[in-house]
């Protein structure tokens, strides 16, 4: 009887790795943007003692927070904030599951009860992407080295239309752009297409290096690559990139990586 009940199981344990193996994460990249040291003290301190603790006791880990690569002149300040979820549906229910911990309630208080002369950031930007298919779930860096030597380099790449953006994503995917990422040591953290957002159609992904000599010594044996030349040049997968933007970005100490 145990050993039969054991033949059935199994199936089961296979069953579910295939399924998680299909399944393609949700990230939201969250941009706060401040323009004086109030907010950005008020919103980071809600970010690191009250929302990132929440978001694990719900179970969404590996989430990143990150400051792009710009000078001290800059008028505005932005922290992004890179959170994966399981589903569509997580993402939805968010907000409601927040409300209902008290620990984050009290922890985010000086934000999530600022009054509207003492708002804790001008704006918070939106961006929803799905996983693709050949990188399905986010990837934490590996990189050990100090943070603020760490490279984090996010790209954008547009195209013309929603056909020609999915010309683009099967190159990364069966084209082979992310094996080949990926026999090169880029680090990528995640690789998504845009499914909401205010540049469409769009996808992102996320590299990291680390340091910036690091990075440029790696892109350089990217587009010297015979993989790279190869595959660059097919005519299938030709003027499939209309704008490509490229931010670098710094961890936070208090990202999870």
């Amino acid at each position: 009887m145990k050993k039969t009940a054991l033949l059935l199981f199994i199936p089961l344990i296979l069953l579910s790795s295939q399924l998680y193996a299909q399944h393609r994460d949700i990230y939201q990249i969250k941009t706060y943007l401040m323009n004086t040291e109030q907010q950005m003290e008020t919103t980071e301190n809600f970010l690191k003692d009250a929302y990132l603790p929440a978001l694990k006791r719900i179970g969404i880990k590996s989430v990143g927070v990150f400051k792009p690569k710009t000078i001290d002149s800059d008028s505005i300040k932005k922290v992004m904030v890179l959170i994966p979820f399981t589903s569509l549906e997580q993402f939805a229910g968010l907000d409601n599951q927040l409300l209902k911990d008290n620990h984050y309630l009290t922890a985010g208080a000086n934000y999530l009860n600022a009054p509207f002369n003492k708002k804790p950031y001008l704006r918070i930007e939106s961006t929803l992407l799905q996983a693709f298919s050949e990188h399905p779930h986010v990837t934490p860096t590996p990189l050990t080295g100090p943070r603020d030597e760490r490279v984090y380099e996010l790209r954008s790449y547009e195209a013309s239309t929603e056909a020609i953006l999915k010309n683009k994503i099967e190159m990364f995917n069966k084209g082979g752009e992310i094996k080949l990422f990926d026999s090169l040591n880029f680090n990528a953290v995640f690789y998504g297409e845009v499914i909401s957002g205010d540049k469409m159609p769009n996808l992102m992904y996320m590299t990291t290096f680390s340091n910036q000599a690091s990075r440029d010594e790696l892109w350089k044996a990217f587009f010297s690559s015979p993989e790279w030349k190869v595959l660059s040049a097919k005519t299938e997968y030709k003027n499939n990139v209309s704008k490509a933007d490229i931010i670098f970005f710094t961890p936070t100490e208090y990202s999870d990586y």
